[in-house]
């Protein structure tokens, strides 16, 4: 029986080959995109070893940008770029403008055509939103005003990519094979116009129909309780909508599942959709990187250094400085204006699928490719970095200031409780305790990742730190060693585990109570410092007997031997 086949080979090499690199990256404190990018580099042609096969591997990858472009869609916050639109709205433009002038100047340079330098530059615009998002996070900047800059800058370059997703292809129609021709304006016009005909129109009906449709199918499919049918729904949604966008409008996969997962993030589910669909969504955007990685060729660095070093010197400097001198102009400190520019001072999964899309339409060569995966490689390495010497300058600032101030920097800290009950997670579960609690007068501080969770948590009038948990800085925020108490009232039993474990270091005295939905997970949060897990399933059962044996006919058995009160 034959059991090898190209799809097992290239989900196990792909898988396998990410997870190690990934994680080796992730050792050396560099982003994981790095180590899933040289995963492909060695499951490439251009490697020794295995080869992925190469018609199989563009396929994953366009089901890695489906998912990719629903995630975006999905947490798509309209509320965060309007709070900061006067200046993430034109600093955003305004970069993206010199990024693309300065990659097209570069491009004219090395003798290429108009329409490849264009290509070219504007894929230099956009940075990782995994890169810049997981910087902020460690720096627990993302609920400060420079966060929320970052943030919205970074939704309105996503803007604008989500636009050449649609109008690259028409221009590349209108130009002729490998946009080589020479159409005339009205060509041009009338192309486009065509196109946004067809978006027009697929808008209009995913406002119409899929806005009633899409929360009409979800309330049905959660009112069956099962987990699975709702899994399997949400990505029904984002895979079909991808497709029928492209058969029905003609316009690109991107398109439509960003548009799904927009409207999905209206409905009352979003949450859950967003928190079901992440191991699949997550699972096929690293074969995304991969299969990026496998377009690449090494040789680039070895042909051509100067233009690699030209590439990442434009990223780098050149829209950091754009970056730089807009938020400047626009009157914030010089401390926003950096951490704007340093966390732009990168390009990610975006400038992937605009290279991606520019050289499938051979509109881009081959050698431009490869300098965008390049630089990016580099600049994902680079930032880290560039984050660190930015760090020390902004530390030796504040204690500057703290001194001339006559405050010690340790005071500075936003959480004044003492004695206080630290809640991890603000869901169903911890939203219901924390609010019971605060009800009696009891100091609590929440710690919650998700940005409306805190918002609601702040809103009730509950100390709140945002982050994950799992991050040291994010527990040190929640003042751990003046706590009596912390409740882990967050899902995932594993990384409540771990982060018990090191909350344990920080302050022996402090009890600790979690959340667990399985004897397996009650061990395991037990073996890692919990003083008590309550297996919720079980408590449910205790309440719902309770109620049964306080009803007339059965009342009698409460006294009976044998019935164990909760």
């Amino acid at each position: 029986m034959q059991h090898h086949t190209s799809l097992i080979a290239i989900l196990v090499y792909g898988f396998v080959l990410a997870f190690t690199l990934g994680a080796l990256a992730n050792r050396l404190r560099l982003s994981p995109l790095v180590g899933y990018l040289l995963a492909g580099v060695l499951a490439g042609p251009y490697t020794p070893g295995f080869i992925g096969d190469p018609e199989l591997a563009p396929q994953l990858a366009e089901v890695g940008v489906i998912l990719l472009m629903f995630g975006v869609g999905l947490h798509f916050s309209l509320r965060d770029l309007m709070s900061v639109r006067n200046i993430a709205i034109p600093g955003a433009i305004g970069q993206t403008l010199v990024a693309t002038l300065l990659g097209w100047g570069l491009s004219e340079l090395m003798g290429w055509r108009h329409i490849e330098g264009l290509i070219f530059g504007f894929s230099l615009a956009t940075a990782s939103t995994v890169v810049l998002l997981r910087a902020m996070e460690e720096r627990r900047l993302l609920d400060t005003r420079r966060g929320k800059i970052a943030v919205g800058w970074l939704i309105v370059e996503d803007l604008a990519c989500v636009i050449a997703l649609v109008l690259i292809p028409a221009l590349a129609g209108a130009l002729g094979e490998g946009g080589t021709g020479s159409a005339n304006a009205v060509d041009v016009a009338k192309t486009l116009a065509i196109t946004f005909g067809k978006v027009a129109a697929f808008v209009a009906f995913m406002l119409i129909v899929g806005r009633k449709a899409i929360p009409w199918v979800l309330e049905r499919i959660a009112g069956t309780g099962s987990r699975e049918l709702f899994t399997l729904a949400v990505l029904s949604i984002a895979m079909g909508v991808a497709f029928g966008s492209a058969e029905l409008f003609g316009v690109s996969f991107a398109l439509g599942a960003f548009f799904a997962g927009m409207l999905l993030n209206e409905s009352e589910f979003s949450h859950q959709a967003a928190q079901d669909s992440l191991p699949m969504r997550d699972a096929f955007a690293v074969l995304f990187f991969v299969s990026v990685g496998m377009l690449f060729d090494p040789g680039i660095l070895i042909e051509h250094p100067w233009q690699v070093l030209a590439t990442t010197l434009i990223i780098v400097f050149g829209k950091s400085a754009a970056a730089y001198v807009i938020v400047r102009a626009f009157g914030h400190p010089n401390s926003t204006a950096l951490t704007i520019s340093t966390s732009l001072a990168q390009i990610g999964e975006f400038a992937f699928i605009i290279a991606g899309l520019g050289l499938s339409l051979n509109i881009l060569p081959k050698d431009g490719h490869d300098l965008v995966l390049a630089s990016a490689l580099i600049t994902i390495m680079l930032n880290p970095l560039l984050f660190m010497g930015l760090d020390r300058w902004q530390a030796r600032a504040e204690a500057r200031a703290a001194r001339e101030a006559r405050v010690e920097p340790s005071k500075l800290g936003p959480i004044t409780a003492s004695g206080h009950v630290i809640v991890v997670g603000y869901g169903r579960v911890g939203r219901q305790l924390a609010q019971l609690l605060h009800d009696r007068d009891v100091q609590v501080v929440v710690v919650e990742s998700d940005a409306d969770r805190v918002t609601a948590a702040r809103a009730s009038g509950l100390q709140t730190v945002r982050g994950n948990v799992a991050n040291e800085l994010v527990m040190l925020e929640a003042a751990p060693e003046r706590a009596k108490l912390a409740v882990f009232a967050m899902p995932k039993a594993l990384e409540a585990g771990e982060a018990i474990e090191r909350l344990k270091v920080i302050n022996p005295a402090i009890s600790v109570l979690a959340r667990a939905h399985s004897e397996v997970e009650v061990k395991h949060l037990l073996a890692h410092g919990a003083d008590a897990a309550v297996l919720a399933e079980r408590e449910l059962a205790y309440a719902l007997r309770d109620m049964v044996l306080a009803m007339p006919p059965w009342r009698a058995l409460r006294t009976q031997p044998g019935v164990q009160p909760v």
